[in-house]
């Protein structure tokens, strides 16, 4: 069964709500102008319910089906990113440094399109909550909208999302069972020695080979403290110190990342880095002080859930444009709190060749849009079908 016939006939007008939506991007929480975009569409769709101000800018609606029966949760994310937009196409950012380079607005267009389609056939028992997001790339928006209650509020008994991705084949599929996506944490690693002269080293405790070795030690963790089959990423991706070529400085500053899967790996790094920061301070005279931030955690499908997801996204395009295997990837996303609290599934599609994600000349392509709109109703009358 292909893209939805309906659904494949408004594709102009998801394509229009898109690049609304990409010409007018917001920040984080900020999705004021967005939501009310999102719910101005809801209302024409003539949605049942429509609650807003979850999570600040957040909005659930809810399609209610013919009979009795559980909710299944449907969500998309709708921020965007503080870069400058290169793509010169006519429906470029409007907001200067403001723009959709993760396809946020594509994302909300396919929840767009099946919650038009969802309220006009009705073709599914119990309810749809249609869940709009703010704050997915700064915030951890979906965090907050569990904390709040969305999930238990709506009562909501497995919940889906969907991610665009660029340089995947147009049209396909991807996903899979347990860990898809990488816990995200930052850490921020401060130095204080002793500045005097560059000429006169001996007078000083130099925060900059301290941080040099510092940075180094912290490589020894993925290559002699882990097992090399449970992944683990640290990336060091700042060092500033310094302001002079005769001047060593008192201070210096390490700043990076650490990506894994499992919660004994991401506590035995951080464990690992408080051993190494106090031992190099100590080695080199120098006071440190570690802030290790825990960010989004793993991303983790339920085994039964990806399976019954890949299921849904054959009933809309060829069985070999589906993959269901495990395929990690060190990327974080905050879905993960959603299925912390229920079981469901996140699914990728590819989107064909372009500039990739979080890059100034990266735009989503709407040619996926009706495949992700007619994937987010086959799952809702697949789940849960009419009596």
């Amino acid at each position: 069964m292909p893209v939805i016939n309906r659904i494949a006939g408004f594709a102009d007008e998801m394509k229009a709500w898109r690049r609304h939506l990409h010409a007018h991007p917001e920040l984080g929480f900020d999705c004021h102008e967005t939501a009310a975009y999102v719910v101005e569409r809801l209302k024409e769709f003539g949605v049942d319910e429509i609650h807003e101000g979850i999570a600040k800018t957040g909005v659930v609606a809810i399609i209610n089906g013919r009979g009795a029966g559980p909710t299944i949760g449907l969500r998309a994310d709708m921020d965007a990113l503080p870069i400058v937009e290169a793509t010169g196409a006519k429906h470029a950012s409007k907001i200067p440094g403001k723009m959709h380079a993760c396809g946020h607005d594509g994302h909300t267009a396919m929840l767009l399109g099946a919650a038009k389609y969802l309220a006009e056939t009705r073709n599914f028992s119990g309810r749809v909550a249609l869940i709009f997001q703010p704050a997915e790339e700064l915030g951890g928006g979906a965090g907050v909208m569990v904390r709040e209650g969305a999930l238990d509020r709506f009562d909501v008994a497995q919940v889906y999302a969907v991610h665009n991705a660029p340089g995947m084949p147009l049209g396909t599929f991807m996903t899979g069972p347990g860990p898809v996506l990488a816990s995200d944490d930052t850490f921020h690693i401060r130095i204080k020695g002793q500045g005097g002269h560059a000429a006169n080293p001996q007078e000083t405790r130099d925060p900059i080979m301290a941080a040099v070795a510092i940075a180094q030690a912290l490589q020894t963790i993925v290559s002699r403290n882990h097992y090399a089959r449970e992944e683990i990423v640290l990336s060091v991706t700042q060092i500033h110190a310094g302001s002079a070529d005769n001047v060593i400085p008192e201070t210096a500053y390490i700043n990076g990342t650490v990506r894994s899967f499992l919660p004994e790996v991401r506590e035995m790094a951080e464990r690992r880095m408080k051993e190494i920061v106090k031992g190099q301070a100590l080695a080199f005279g120098v006071k440190a002080k570690l802030d290790y931030d825990h960010g989004y955690p793993p991303t983790v499908n339920d085994p039964e859930k990806s399976l019954f997801a890949a299921e849904a996204a054959r009933a809309v395009v060829p069985a070999d444009q589906v993959v269901h295997e495990e395929n990690r990837e060190m990327g974080a996303e905050d879905f993960a709190y959603m299925l912390e609290a229920r079981p469901g599934a996140y699914m990728v599609i590819g989107q064909g060749e372009g500039d990739g994600l979080h890059q100034p000349g990266y735009d989503f392509n709407d040619e996926i849009a009706p495949l992700g709109a007619s994937y987010f109703v086959r799952l809702v009358e697949s789940a849960q079908p009419q009596g």
